[in-house]
């Protein structure tokens, strides 16, 4: 039993703008906790970033960068992706298996978008999933704040059933990394 670390979407174009999704430093101040807690474990950090051709999230564009305040180590791996499931035209599942990976901790942007859709697709690939509630986050909405959709999603996905992998949810700083097992 193997874990990754998955950080979805956190990039300029979604957080350094106004307004600013639900308690943005804080989200990003938890996720660089877990990120630094997973590395001293020596378990990977996948970071996802979303593009989209001809947009501000193209490929390379300021948009598409990561933020500042997101601390990012070299050993972090990267993965593109142009839709809201991570693992759609990917190569995110490959980097899962080629590690041995079963568990995936999760967190990022947007809870009701990407960070659900993803989720849900892990379930039904059979990963023992955690969503990290307090570390993704969204834009307020015309039809809820982005308090009430990471809320909304903290108290539904984790009665995903009929799934092969276990499912929870916990905040930040209740999750923990089991050291790597060096060979």
């Amino acid at each position: 039993m193997s874990t990754a670390l998955i950080i979805i979407d956190v990039q300029k174009l979604l957080f350094d703008v106004e307004p600013q999704p639900f308690e943005r430093t804080e989200t990003i101040t938890r996720i660089n906790s877990l990120s630094a807690k997973a590395r001293k474990a020596g378990v990977p950090v996948i970071v996802i970033q979303h593009e989209r051709e001809n947009h501000p999230l193209a490929y390379g564009a300021e948009g598409w960068e990561l933020p500042d305040d997101l601390v990012v180590a070299e050993s972090d791996l990267k993965v593109r992706k142009t839709a809201p499931d991570s693992f759609y035209k990917t190569n995110l599942k490959d980097l899962l298996d080629e590690r041995g990976i079963t568990d995936l901790t999760i967190c990022g942007f947007a809870s009701e978008f990407c960070v659900d859709t993803t989720f849900r697709r892990a379930a039904s690939l059979g990963y023992n999933l955690r969503l990290v509630n307090d570390a993704h986050t969204t834009h307020d909405k015309d039809h809820a704040t982005g308090k009430q959709i990471r809320e909304h999603h903290n108290n539904t996905l984790i009665y995903l059933g009929g799934y092969e992998g276990s499912i929870a949810a916990l905040p930040e700083a209740e999750v923990e990394f089991v050291q790597a097992e060096t060979a």
